[in-house]
C-alpha cells in the first residue's frame, strides 16, 4: 500500500474504535511511538516495536473508566508522512474527565506505518 491507502484504512479503522487491528495491520514489526516529552502523570509513554505498542494500548484502556466518544479527521498526506487530528472523550483513573484533542502524525515505508508521534496539550 502508498501512504495515502495506509492512511485512508487507519483512518477507517480508527472511526470504528479498532486501534488495535490497526496496528496488526498496518503497523511494521519495528514501528515506533512516541509521546511528547512532558507527557502528564500517568500517561503510557514511548514504545519501540510492535509487541510494546500493543502493550501500550492495553495499558492507555486499562486507565479509561468510562468512554463518552471519539473523534477521528481526514488525514492530510505528505510523501511518506500523513497526519490526522483526533479526539477522546474519556473519563481516565485518577484524572475525571479529560476532551483530548491531537494532532497524530506518521511515516510509512514499504507499506507499513514505521513512525508514529502525538502532539497535544496537557491542560
Amino acid at each position: 500500500m502508498n501512504t495515502e491507502a495506509v492512511a485512508k484504512r487507519l483512518v477507517e479503522l480508527c472511526r470504528t474504535g479498532q486501534y488495535e487491528q490497526a496496528q496488526r495491520e498496518l503497523y511494521a514489526d519495528d514501528a515506533v511511538s512516541i509521546e511528547p516529552v512532558w507527557a502528564p502523570p500517568g500517561a503510557i509513554g514511548n514504545a519501540e516495536g510492535l509487541p510494546a505498542i500493543y502493550e501500550k494500548g492495553r495499558k492507555f484502556a486499562e486507565g479509561i473508566e468510562e468512554f463518552h466518544g471519539a473523534s477521528c479527521g481526514d488525514p492530510v498526506i505528505a510523501a511518506d508522512w500523513f497526519s490526522v487530528a483526533m479526539g477522546m472523550d474519556a473519563t481516565f483513573k485518577g484524572m475525571g474527565r479529560v476532551n483530548m484533542q491531537e494532532i497524530c502524525v506518521y511515516r510509512v515505508r514499504d507499506g507499513k506505518i514505521v513512525h508514529e508521534q502525538f502532539f497535544y496539550s496537557a491542560d
